[in-house]
């Protein structure tokens, strides 16, 4: 699909984007204690190198190719770095710093999603690909490389101001969060892949078993609140996305296969068990306000909150205008920017962060809180097909990248993978990452909880 123009934007100057990248560096860590970081021009304690280049007065999506430099025992891609040959950081006498590459312009590139809002790269449902990345290209999709760029800061905060910074902790005191979504895309058609099957082989007595559960038990997929209940038995509460939509896209590809309306009593079960409820909008809502507007009305209808939080069916996001419609509706976060082709960070970043709106120049009024895996990436025909055994082995080394960065965990894992049928990416394999998550201490949030948080952070700055 072709991407909408690129529409007109604010010049983003070198203080812009050291602001960007500096509001979420003081929000990562407890009590950062005032200290002047920049560029050469401002006299910093801790100085930057700033370089000399016009990329971020184009629109080219992709820079020069990274340096590749080891802080903290990983492997790290920097761009903008004219430095090779110095050191990446030196601490120097009289409580000053200097740091050898660009990282505020590296930090901004990424975290800001640079790179998909100037690429016209985008698949066949509207999303910019995993493929065209530089975390694809280059290979650290799995690495929170803006968290690496902020460690470097951090030690050299602490030497300039003698001051230790610790990272900010979660409820009770945990190290890392975790937070359980499922988006509730199929109710009803639990019996439809196995009756054609049995149709397909000739099976007749097969297809017709198939036919006559279909209409006499309930859906192995109408399985709501027994996702709840295996949540909590992990001592966490699940965040629920609902699909307003019932009729499919204009070019064929499904929304919801139940209307709303017809799971307003298992909504109301679930928001008094203590689950979070959601918008999951609908195909095309990304980049149309008035379907967005109408389906965002139908959900408060369904389900008043207070914190409206929202995901975008099939992961749309469309950089040139999603963000500007999330700020005009008054969403408070939203849970979509992760590859739906591969597990990880499509900002290189493991926190909440406020998504850079390139029309106005500044971070928008909206948390994202990044979805890092998805069920599908793991086991489907165009994603990873990793065997049931591979998965949690793939996805550890990204648990501890988060666990050490005190960051969040956002795994979406859809209803019809708690179907006992499903022994690729099922019941089974999201127990395994529950147990993995449950005994490394972490602390099972919700979105609401996520934005509580982050209003705590803001109030202390």
């Amino acid at each position: 699909m072709v991407p909408p123009p690129l529409p007109a934007i604010t010049t983003l100057t070198a203080e812009v984007r050291l602001t960007y990248v500096l509001q979420h560096f003081w929000a990562a860590y407890v009590d950062v204690p005032a200290v002047r970081i920049g560029y050469s021009a401002i006299q910093p304690q801790i100085e930057v190198a700033a370089v000399a280049h016009g990329f971020f007065a184009a629109a080219a999506p992709y820079p020069s190719e990274p340096h590749w430099r080891e802080w903290n025992e990983q492997r790290l891609p920097f761009f903008f770095d004219d430095n090779r040959q110095l050191p990446l950081l030196e601490l120097l006498p009289a409580s000053r710093a200097r740091i050898n590459t660009d990282i505020i312009s590296a930090a901004f590139y990424l975290l800001s999603g640079w790179q998909e809002f100037f690429s016209a790269e985008r698949d066949q449902h509207g999303r910019f690909p995993y493929a065209a990345s530089v975390q694809a290209r280059y290979g650290f999709v799995a690495v929170p490389v803006v968290n690496y760029y902020f460690d470097i800061l951090k030690t050299a905060v602490e030497h300039v101001t003698g001051q230790t910074l610790h990272p900010r902790r979660w409820a009770g005191g945990a190290a890392w969060a975790s937070f359980i979504t499922h988006d509730i895309d199929n109710l009803r058609n639990a019996w439809k892949q196995p009756a054609k099957a049995a149709l397909r082989r000739g099976n007749l007595p097969e297809f017709g078993r198939q036919l006559w559960r279909h209409f006499t038990q309930k859906d192995a997929w109408d399985n709501l609140e027994l996702v709840q209940q295996t949540v909590a038995i992990y001592g966490a509460k699940s965040t629920f996305f609902f699909l307003p939509e019932h009729r499919k896209a204009a070019n064929g590809t499904p929304n919801a296969d139940y209307s709303l309306n017809s799971v307003r009593a298992d909504i109301g079960a679930l928001n008094a068990a203590g689950a979070e409820i959601q918008l999951h909008a609908s195909l095309g809502t990304a980049t149309n306000l008035n379907q967005l507007t109408q389906e965002a009305m139908v959900k408060m209808r369904s389900e008043p909150t207070d914190v409206p939080g929202i995901r975008f069916h099939y992961l749309q996001w469309e950089p040139r205008i999603t963000p500007e419609l999330l700020g005009d509706l008054a969403f408070t976060y939203d849970s979509t920017l992760g590859f739906a082709e591969h597990y990880g960070f499509r900002n290189s970043y493991c926190l909440p962060f406020n998504p850079f709106n390139f029309q106005r120049g500044q971070p928008g009024n909206f948390l994202e809180i990044p979805l890092n895996v998805m069920d599908a990436t793991l086991h489907h025909p165009r994603y990873l097909q990793l065997a049931p055994d591979e998965i949690l082995p793939a996805l550890t080394p990204m648990f501890q990248e988060i666990e050490r960065f005190r960051g969040v965990c956002t795994v979406l894992w859809h209803n019809e993978n708690f179907d006992p049928a499903n022994q690729h990416n099922g019941p089974v394999q999201f127990r395994a990452i529950m147990e993995y998550l449950r005994g490394r201490n972490v602390a099972f949030v919700n979105g609401q909880d996520i934005l509580l948080r982050h209003e705590l952070v803001r109030g202390e700055r």
